[in-house]
C-alpha cells in the first residue's frame, strides 16, 4: 500500500462483539478489511457468550482490551452469562455510551429462549439487546438490499431496491406480556401523573387459562419515525409508504397513520412534489401485495413488527438475507449504528460486489446462482475464510492502484 496515508477516525467508535461464529467471521472482516486502512479511536463491546465466563476475564483483558489501549477503549461484555450477572443493565450501558460517540457496529447476539435460559442457568429471558439498544436510542432501522448481477432474485420483477424503514421503538419489543394461569378478568389501567382518575379498560374475562399483552408507543417517536424515514426517501429520491392495519388497530395503528400525514403536509410535501416523488398510506396486506407486483424503487415505512418481518421478506426476494445493509439512525442525523459489517469506505462496499460478481462468493450465495443444492460443486463457492482473504486481496489490489 504505498504512498497510502490510514484513515484517521478522530473520534472513538463503539464496537460491539457478537456471538459463536459471528464474533471470529468479525474479528476476521476488522484484521483483513478493516483496520489495515484505519487509524482508529475504538471502544470494544464484547456481547459473545464465551468469553467471560470461561476465561474469568483475563482473556479479555490479554486479547481484547489490552491491545487497543492506545486506542482508546472502554470495554463492555455484552456476551448472556455478564448480561445475567448485571440483570441486563451492561446492555444499557452500551447504548448510553452509542449515544455519546454517536456511532456504533454491532455484531449479531443471541436473544435467550427456554432453551439458552436452561443452558446458561440465566435469571430469566432476557429482552432482545438490539431492542433494548433501539429503544434507547430511538429512530429507525433501514434495511437496503446490495444488488450483485449475477445474483438471481426470487421476485424476478424487483429490479430497483426496496428499502424498508422500521420503526425502532415500542410495540411488541417493550410490550409486558404473561401467561395467564386461571380464569379472572384481564384489564388495562391508565393512572394520569396529574392526579385525575384513572382510566380503566376492561379487555377480556378469561375463562380459563392463557396468555395476554399490553404494549405501547408514543408520539413524540412517532414522529422522529415519520420525519426519518421521510428525509432518506427525499435523500434516495424515492416515494415512501407506510403501512399499518389501522383498519383492526383503529386507535394505536390510527394514531401513526395521522402523525405521519400531518408530518408530511407540515414539513415535506411541497419539496416531495418538488422532487417528483409522493407519500401514501397503505393498509399492510395491500401494501404486502403492492410490493411483489412492484419493479421497487422505493421507501416502505414499518411499525416495529411489521419491519422485522418484512425486511427478512424483502431481503429473500432480492436473492440473500445476506446481502442486506442495516442502519439504525436517530431522527436527528447524528447517532447511527450499523447492525453488520459490510465495509468503511466505498471502495471497500464496491469490491465486495465486484468480487462476487466475478464469481467468488460464499456457499449460500452459490445455491442461489445453481438453484439446487445438487448443483453446486466446492469449486463453485468458497468457504468463509477464503472468501474474506479473496476480498482482502481485492481491495489491497484496488488501493494500490488508486494510490500508486
Amino acid at each position: 500500500m504505498s504512498g497510502f496515508q490510514k484513515i484517521k477516525v478522530e473520534n472513538p467508535v463503539v464496537e460491539m462483539d457478537g456471538d459463536e461464529m459471528t464474533r471470529i467471521i468479525w474479528q476476521m472482516i476488522k484484521d483483513k478489511l478493516i483496520l489495515p486502512y484505519l487509524d482508529l479511536n475504538i471502544q470494544y463491546f464484547d456481547l459473545g457468550l464465551p468469553y467471560r465466563d470461561e476465561t474469568n476475564d483475563q482473556m479479555i483483558k490479554d486479547k481484547l482490551i489490552l491491545p487497543y489501549l492506545d486506542l482508546n477503549i472502554q470495554y463492555f461484555d455484552l456476551g448472556l452469562p455478564y448480561r445475567d450477572e448485571t440483570n441486563d443493565q451492561v446492555t444499557v450501558d452500551a447504548a448510553e455510551a452509542i449515544k455519546k460517540c454517536n456511532v456504533g457496529i454491532k455484531c449479531a447476539t443471541i436473544t435467550p429462549d427456554e432453551k439458552r435460559v436452561e443452558e446458561f442457568k440465566l435469571k430469566e429471558m432476557w429482552k432482545s439487546p438490539n431492542g433494548t439498544i433501539r429503544n434507547i436510542l430511538g429512530g429507525t432501522i433501514f434495511r437496503e438490499p446490495i444488488l450483485v448481477k449475477n445474483i438471481p432474485r426470487l421476485v424476478g420483477g424487483w429490479t430497483e431496491p426496496i428499502v424498508v424503514g422500521r420503526h425502532a421503538f415500542g410495540d411488541q419489543y417493550r410490550a409486558t406480556d404473561f401467561v395467564v394461569k386461571k380464569a379472572g378478568k384481564f384489564q388495562i389501567v391508565f393512572t394520569p401523573d396529574d392526579g385525575s382518575d384513572k382510566e380503566v379498560f376492561d379487555v377480556y374475562a378469561f375463562p380459563e387459562g392463557g396468555v395476554a399483552m399490553g404494549m405501547y408507543n408514543i408520539d413524540s417517536s412517532i414522529v422522529g419515525f415519520a420525519r426519518s424515514c421521510m428525509a432518506y426517501a427525499l435523500q434516495k429520491k424515492y416515494p415512501l409508504y407506510l403501512s399499518t392495519k389501522n383498519t383492526i388497530l383503529k386507535r394505536y395503528d390510527g394514531r401513526f397513520k395521522d402523525i405521519f400525514q400531518e408530518v408530511y403536509e407540515k414539513e415535506f410535501e411541497a419539496t416531495y412534489k418538488a422532487a417528483g416523488i409522493w407519500y401514501e398510506h397503505r393498509l399492510i396486506d395491500d401494501m404486502v401485495a403492492f410490493a411483489m407486483k412492484d419493479k421497487g424503487g422505493f421507501v416502505w415505512a414499518c411499525k416495529n413488527y411489521d419491519g422485522d418481518v418484512q425486511s427478512d421478506s424483502i431481503a429473500q426476494g432480492f436473492g440473500s438475507l445476506g446481502l442486506m445493509t442495516s442502519v439504525l439512525m436517530t431522527p436527528d442525523g447524528k447517532t447511527i449504528e450499523a447492525e453488520a459489517a459490510h465495509g468503511t469506505v466505498t471502495r471497500h462496499y464496491r469490491v465486495c460486489i465486484e468480487t462476487m460478481e466475478a464469481g467468488f462468493m460464499t456457499k449460500d450465495l452459490a445455491l442461489c446462482v445453481k438453484g439446487s443444492i445438487d448443483k453446486v460443486t466446492r469449486s463453485d463457492y468458497q468457504n468463509t475464510e477464503e472468501f474474506l482473504q479473496k476480498l482482502a486481496d481485492n481491495l489491497d489490489a484496488k488501493v494500490k492502484t488508486l494510490f500508486a
